[in-house]
């Protein structure tokens, strides 16, 4: 058996912790740092997440991952200039896997505030180069060019979390868990999502671009790695909104679309040419940037410590105009792991540009959620698939 001792568990009064392998040597390796509980659990289950997005796309796939949910999952396809000046990328340089990475913490830079990353591929240079500008506490991946590890290494004064993982590592077909000193267990959740479990396309409208079944996969894939009940707003190759653990699907519905509006929100005209002061951080530009959207941020906005924000005070967008810019999103697919029981969760999809929507079906209700999707011409394919993740 090998192990590795752990500072602590969730919280500073839960010891001894650590991990550990029964059956050989741990997949792992620390290459700098000291990382947490909470960071194994997240590094684990977001290099699961990259791993198969890879698998199933052959692109390069990130992922921003927060307790033990991703923030934002990505491919490796090339920035815009308008997606450069959105995630802070500026004249970076670019690789397939750091464009990954930068689209993964784009998707929700407020909620990927001190990340884990995780990177399908081996890190480089450029990857390396943006994670020294975020703030973030640590990364995996299945390697990285000595250029990189030095960057890293240099991080939070040499404390920056670095692991290692073996890429041809395959865990046991059957896992376990402790819950108040009783063990479960249950087999692994080895369900490939590929394109066939597309095929079942339920709705009037049975047109599925090539670019919605990539979106598809991708959302199913991130919705395998987070926490239930959960959905996904997905747009060319990236998450743009994720719910997860809430209780009711139709709460997972609008906390995942209100970040998707505010995804699209961040790239209007207005909020692009913010007049910051010189020398604002990157979290503190994100923070003003979400409290800018607020529904009533004129109070916020007039307060001293938000006016030192900008070089003079913004007009905030009213309601009218943030309804108007949303409105022109398009092409947006929504994925959920579990059945939508109602079709409201669909009238609520629908205002965030969903098109295109990936669900498992076999609610006693299908047919008037099918229903409201043929009232928009929207695209439905059941995969007879649940993805529940606790």
């Amino acid at each position: 058996m090998t192990e590795l001792t752990l500072k602590y568990g969730c919280n500073p009064n839960q010891k001894p912790a650590r991990i550990f392998s029964d059956v050989g040597a741990l997949p792992i390796q620390v290459l700098n740092g000291r990382p947490g509980y909470i960071n194994f659990l997240d590094a684990l289950n977001s290099w699961q997440l990259v791993k198969e997005l890879k698998a199933a796309t052959g692109l390069p796939a990130a992922a921003s991952f927060k307790h033990v949910s991703p923030a934002g999952a990505a491919l490796g396809l090339p920035l815009s200039d308008l997606e450069r000046l959105l995630y802070f990328a500026g004249d970076l340089p670019l690789s397939p896997i750091a464009s990954a990475y930068v689209r993964a913490r784009g998707a929700d830079r407020v909620c990927s505030y001190g990340d884990w990353a995780a990177l399908s591929d081996v890190c480089d240079e450029e990857t390396a180069r943006f994670l020294a500008l975020e703030v973030s506490d640590g990364v995996i991946a299945p390697g990285y060019t000595p250029k990189a590890l030095e960057i890293l290494q240099a991080k939070r004064k040499g404390g920056y979390n670095v692991v290692q993982i073996d890429p041809r590592y395959v865990p046991k077909a059957i896992e376990h868990k402790d819950v108040f000193g009783i063990a479960f267990e249950q087999g692994r959740n080895n369900s490939v999502i590929r394109a066939e479990l597309l095929d079942n396309l339920v709705t009037e409208n049975k047109e599925l671009p090539d670019a919605a079944k990539r979106d598809m996969i991708l959302a199913l894939i991130t919705l395998k790695y987070t926490q239930s009940n959960s959905v996904c707003y997905v747009k060319d190759g990236m998450t743009i909104g994720v719910g997860a653990g809430q209780q009711s699907r139709i709460h997972c519905t609008r906390l995942a679309g209100s970040k998707a509006d505010t995804w699209r929100l961040r790239q209007h005209p207005r909020v692009l040419g913010l007049p910051f002061v010189e020398g604002i951080r990157r979290p503190e530009r994100d923070n003003a940037i979400d409290l800018f959207l607020l529904e009533d941020s004129t109070e916020l906005l007039e307060g001293d410590g938000w006016r030192a924000m900008f070089q003079h005070c913004p007009d905030p967008l009213t309601a009218e105009e943030k309804q108007a810019w949303i409105a022109q999103m398009q092409g947006v697919t929504l994925g959920s792991d579990a059945f939508f029981p109602f079709g409201d969760n669909v009238e609520r999809a629908r205002k965030s540009g969903v098109q295109y929507i990936v669900q498992p079906g076999g609610s006693i209700r299908d047919d008037h959620v099918i229903d409201t999707c043929n009232k928009y011409g929207i695209a439905m394919a059941f995969t007879g698939l649940r993805l529940f993740h606790h």
